[in-house]
């Protein structure tokens, strides 16, 4: 039986009153600042347009869900069954406008009826609220860490594979790769992939997208990344050169046996501190083109002694 838009919308918007007092409260309560957080970034109003294209079908439309679900992330929950445990809190119906909240069956039917266009919109929502913030930041550099992230799932859920898995071997997983904004630790966007593909996998048009992004809103900035081993490759230097973007990428040690020679037969290196030196030197790998740029660093450390130990007056 479908509900009318008064049992499912609240005309209550308002941001209720703080006053510390001795009563009753509901574990919630900190949402309070979040909703005045929402109404300052106007989060209903962008998402809304984001979701305008699609039909409007059920009792629940889809900016209704997606702030649901915001709000069962900050409330600390990840299973869409534990909707349960908040279901009649006054103040997350407060919040989120509503009169009551939707149900796990609802919230998991809608949610795979959303399109690709929707999906890349609410990324587009995603990236302008960090692009306005880092303006008003008014940062001279932004970092921007690519990596991959392993998220697990006990089911057999649309996407995933069996892949590396560090925690739980052998489950079927996700593997997306995430642009973070290191200044501000914000997930910039992610490019969903299933949990059997290289680290690499999809990397250079995201990479692309993500610096393009920035450089145009944020034209003059300085942007940089950071990259681990699995993007070592000629492809990616020359694509970070391409982007002006400056760059570090971490070298596979284990795969370039060249360069233990190299730094074996290094005499002269520039002191940092008491603990690391390091030197440079312009190098290429035999299959590459043309040479880059390598620091090489190196820590001094304590050697431990294998032997049993003894007071230096019985040592010789």
């Amino acid at each position: 039986m479908r509900s009318s838009k008064t049992q499912i919308l609240s005309s209550v918007h308002t941001i209720p009153a703080l006053r510390f007092t001795d009563q009753t409260l509901t574990s919630s309560s900190g949402l309070v600042l979040f909703q005045a957080l929402f109404k300052r970034l106007k989060l209903r109003s962008r998402i809304r347009r984001a979701c305008r294209h699609g039909r409007a079908t059920g009792d629940f439309k889809l900016p209704e869900l997606f702030l649901t679900l915001i709000i069962h992330i900050i409330l600390g929950y990840r299973e869409l069954d534990d909707v349960r445990f908040y279901n009649d809190d006054p103040l997350v119906l407060r919040v989120l406008g509503l009169n009551r909240l939707p149900s796990t069956a609802t919230l998991s039917r809608r949610l795979r009826s959303v399109d690709m266009v929707t999906i890349a919109n609410l990324q587009q929502v995603n990236r302008s609220l960090i692009l306005d913030r880092l303006a008003t930041e008014k940062l001279r550099r932004v970092t921007l860490d690519f990596d991959g992230s392993v998220v697990s799932t006990r089911r057999r859920a649309e996407g995933t594979a069996v892949g590396f898995n560090r925690k739980r071997k052998g489950e079927r997983s996700y593997y997306p790769l995430l642009c973070t904004v290191a200044q501000t630790g914000q997930v910039f966007d992610a490019l969903p992939r299933s949990g059997n593909v290289h680290d690499s996998n999809g990397s250079p048009d995201f990479i692309t997208a993500c610096v393009e992004a920035v450089d145009s809103r944020l034209p003059g900035l300085i942007i940089e990344s950071r990259l681990d081993s699995a993007f070592f490759s000629e492809n990616t230097s020359l694509l970070m050169k391409e982007l002006s973007c400056e760059y570090t990428i971490s070298v596979p040690f284990e795969r370039l046996p060249a360069l233990k020679g190299m730094i074996e037969q290094q005499q002269d290196w520039s002191r940092i501190n008491d603990t690391w030196s390091y030197f440079e030197a312009d190098w290429k790998p035999k299959t590459w083109l043309h040479p880059v740029r390598f620091v090489f660093v190196r820590q001094r450390s304590t050697q431990r002694r294998k032997e049993p130990v003894q007071l230096d007056l019985f040592e010789r």
